[in-house]
């Protein structure tokens, strides 16, 4: 029974994943996207964004229903979980690579400055804020990261990983923003219906259990 449920787990992994080149081909056939070096790094940071918020959604889900998934699938899920985390680091910055070697092909020179560390608070066109969004969302993932190393050195991290887990709340919806403003594929079809319904579940979540739950943590470590 549970090697049945673990097969229908892939298969729904599988699918969410599949939607990525499903789009990205409605809006760019291969051939187009692979012409020249510089297209084919643009096919690439598009389909590594669409990737990276597939499984920031898969992330923050596999927290939210462990508990559950653990007693039904068998205690490998964490091990998925944890494998999924270092596939999105990974991804975390090879997403702005990409788009830096866009910019490269197209303009000349190299300039990591713009796609690493360029955000403002004060920007002065909303784009300049979309893309500051996604800079914010890279160096907080990178942050939880770091955190979480250093709890599961000391042995903190088993006891407090979902303390930590909460930053991926802020990096999903902050690069989800990102996305739809600046994403060419992101509100195309069928991988649009999935993100807002990604999404919505998500902000849902946030805003009705983790702000809550966080607000009566904060009030008891004040009076306590």
């Amino acid at each position: 029974m549970k090697l049945m449920k673990k097969y229908t787990f892939f298969a729904i992994w599988i699918v969410l994943l599949l939607l990525v080149p499903v789009t990205i081909l409605r809006i760019t056939p291969l051939a187009a996207g692979v012409r020249n070096p510089g297209a084919l790094f643009d096919f690439l940071q598009r389909f590594l964004g669409l990737i990276l918020f597939t499984f920031l959604f898969v992330q923050v889900a596999l927290v939210i229903f462990m508990d559950r998934l653990t007693k039904k699938l068998g205690g490998w899920i964490f091990g998925f979980y944890i494998a999924e985390e270092i596939l999105i680091f990974a991804l975390v910055f090879l997403h702005p690579l990409m788009f830096m070697m866009v910019n490269h092909f197209a303009a000349g020179g190299w300039d990591p400055y713009t796609v690493i560390t360029n955000a403002c608070f004060l920007c002065k066109t909303p784009r300049e804020y979309y893309y500051s969004l996604g800079i914010v969302s890279l160096w907080a993932y990178a942050f939880a990261i770091f955190a979480v190393l250093l709890g599961y050195i000391d042995g903190w991290f088993k006891k407090n990983w979902r303390k930590l887990h909460a930053l991926n709340y802020v990096v999903f919806l902050l690069m989800g923003i990102h996305a739809f403003f600046l994403g060419l594929d992101f509100k195309v079809q069928p991988f649009f219906s999935f993100a807002i319904l990604a999404y919505v579940f998500i902000a849902g979540r946030a805003i009705f259990v983790e702000i809550p739950g966080l607000y009566k943590n904060f009030r008891n470590w004040i009076k306590n």
